[in-house]
């Protein structure tokens, strides 16, 4: 009986541990009013304009909508704005992003349009503060160089602008950079996704990094709204709510009726 109270005091206690400091975000409304808003997934894209292209942030900006984009770094270390590490969807050309120059990068064709991998100083000179950004950093590994290189360029930049990334270290190293910036936690249920059951992926599904991250709000799979992680940091920790991928006039009434801010696409 011992050695069963003791394993069940030792639950306990990862249990308290869990919710009291490992899933805890920091949870807080920005300064800025204007970040809470809807955001164009990638720009408002389709219907021949591709998706994290100039042309489809100038959509966006065009229909007053806050822009939500991905920034990794070129083989050079240029901050290139593209979603996946692998060019082949949007450009055909099966290499990683990372192994080219910025220059070869932008030498590639968009989903064979005349649109190319924008810079992100482009696309910042191109918003110029007209609509507020949402910039998901992206990375893989314990890599953190993208960080400086993307906060050097925001220093800069004078209009709104929000930082997120699904990497909890990414989120924590920005911090160091742009201590004032209002910084979110994506989040999704790794397990479900890559159909794989591995530490890190249920750490991660866990929402257990939060502890490292202290996340602003919390970014979530519209899948995973009322997964147990996001509804404890939303509910009772109050941390502002934003859901992706919403793509239907129904979901998007719903996220507002709910009080989350959209990453939507049209």
């Amino acid at each position: 009986m011992v050695v069963l109270y003791s394993l069940l005091g030792l639950i306990g206690l990862l249990i308290l541990l869990y919710l009291l400091l490992f899933l805890r975000p920091r949870g807080r409304k920005p300064k800025d009013s204007r970040l809470l808003c809807d955001y164009a997934h990638r720009g408002l894209h389709g219907n021949g304009v591709p998706e994290n292209s100039l042309l489809a942030f100038e959509e966006a900006v065009k229909k007053g909508f806050g822009i939500e984009l991905d920034v990794q770094l070129s083989a050079d270390g240029v901050v290139m704005v593209f979603h996946d590490y692998t060019l082949i969807r949007m450009t055909g050309k099966e290499e990683k992003l990372k192994n080219l120059t910025a220059a070869e990068l932008q030498a590639l064709s968009l989903a064979g349009t005349e649109q190319t991998i924008p810079t992100f100083r482009e696309v910042l000179e191109l918003v110029d503060g007209k609509v507020p950004l949402l910039v998901e950093l992206k990375g893989e590994d314990l890599n953190s160089a993208l960080c400086p290189k993307v906060a050097e360029l925001l220093q800069e930049y004078q209009g709104p602008y929000c930082v997120e990334s699904f990497n909890p270290l990414l989120v924590k190293n920005i911090k160091k950079y742009l201590p004032e910036a209002y910084c979110g936690q994506l989040y999704t249920n790794v397990c479900r996704d890559k159909k794989k059951y591995s530490p890190l992926n249920l750490i991660l599904s866990a929402m257990a990094f939060n502890f490292l991250a202290r996340p602003d709000f919390i970014a979530y799979n519209l899948k995973d709204r009322k997964a147990f992680p996001v509804l404890v940091a939303t509910k009772l920790y109050k941390a502002p709510r934003f859901v992706w991928t919403v793509r239907t006039e129904e979901e998007l009434k719903t996220a507002h009726r709910l009080g989350e801010h959209p990453i939507f696409e049209k």
